[in-house]
């Protein structure tokens, strides 16, 4: 999953400085940032901003910046394409930039629309000189004030018919270490995940898998570590689940695992698990045990070709004598069982 930070000129160069160096450790493949937000006075743009600027361009980070025509001015810069040398990969235009303009500029940067005010007369028109749309993003605002924010159906709406055209779509969630002023509410694009803002890691999943997201930022400030443990995973392509195993069963923990892409409504089936390449002898039982939700399973040598395959229920599921139960997918890390799909792998801790 791609996934991205928010930097608040603001906050100063040395929490800044430490922030971005520790998005970039952590896998982070994106930054938004405004040069033109009311509260971001007292700022020396020219020197500090470059500053931080080509410490994302350096980290690999693409840099979104929000631009209006005060932008250029503050930066000391002539022209937009300028720009382009400071490490900006994505300028947001908001106004004062024609159609004709817009898709020139597209030709040097990938330009980032706000999603939810998108017409279609400017899809038209950007259409008719020529735009091609793998080059935009729509990126959702975030919204500090409380029941202003986006259901999720609406965004899901919203991003299908733009992901149709070829647009990135973008979006936010709320941090909890430390929250954005002046409100310091959180800054989510979706309003049931203001109040869920311990929920870093499932506000993630929820706005990739059912939003539409193809990009998923951090709105506030910071996050608490076990959150940027969670981001460094996903942007590698998985989610930790903690599990209990049966110890004889341990080594099942030391792979990622990914689902099948023809992935099922029942079962997570682990892809790798079949290289394990080993004999698992049939567990002694009267009567099988039910498999309720995490359960986690290895077939046996009852299932002939199919021995050695790790399973976790997704729902409650009855007993299999072909199966062996090894293991139980923590209560609290359940909520996650949906998410696995498409790609994300699990690794067992």
């Amino acid at each position: 999953m791609n996934t991205g930070i928010s930097i608040y000129f603001s906050n100063g160069m040395e929490k800044n400085e430490r922030f971005i160096k520790k998005a970039i450790k952590n896998g982070v493949k994106y930054a938004f940032t405004s040069l033109h937000i009311p509260e971001e006075t007292g700022v020396d743009y020219r020197s500090d901003v470059k500053k931080l600027l080509t410490l994302c361009r350096d980290g690999g980070l693409n840099l979104i910046v929000d631009v209006g025509p005060e932008t250029l001015e503050k930066l000391g810069t002539d022209n937009i394409f300028e720009l382009k040398e400071l490490g900006i990969t994505h300028v947001r235009l908001d106004y004062g930039f024609d159609a004709k303009e817009t898709v020139k500029i597209s030709q040097d940067f990938y330009v980032v629309f706000n999603a939810s005010t998108i017409l279609e007369e400017e899809l038209l028109e950007w259409k008719r000189y020529g735009a091609d749309f793998t080059r935009f993003a729509a990126c959702h605002n975030f919204y500090p004030k409380e029941f202003t924010a986006l259901s999720l159906k609406r965004t899901k709406e919203m991003n299908q018919r733009l992901k149709y055209l070829g647009f990135t779509t973008m979006a936010f969630v709320p941090g909890n270490l430390e929250l954005r002023g002046p409100l310091f509410e959180g800054l989510p694009t979706v309003e049931e995940h203001r109040k869920r803002k311990d929920q870093v890691l499932l506000n993630m999943l929820e706005l990739y898998y059912k939003g539409s997201c193809d990009v998923v930022l951090i709105g506030d400030v910071d996050v608490e570590e076990k959150d940027w443990k969670d981001i460094q995973c996903l942007s590698r392509g998985y989610v930790e689940l903690k599990a209990d195993i049966l110890p004889a069963y341990e080594f099942v923990r030391d792979i990622i695992h990914h689902d099948r892409p023809d992935s099922s409504e029942y079962v997570i089936r682990s892809q790798e698990s079949r290289q394990y390449k080993q004999e698992v002898k049939a567990q002694k039982a009267d009567l099988p045990q039910v498999r309720k939700q995490g359960s986690i399973c290895i077939s046996n040598e009852n299932y002939l070709r199919y021995m050695g395959e790790l399973e976790i229920s997704r729902v409650d599921l009855p007993g299999e004598n072909r199966v062996n139960l090894i293991g139980q997918i923590l209560d609290t890390h359940l909520k996650y069982l949906p998410y696995i799909q498409k790609g994300l792998g699990v690794k067992l801790v």
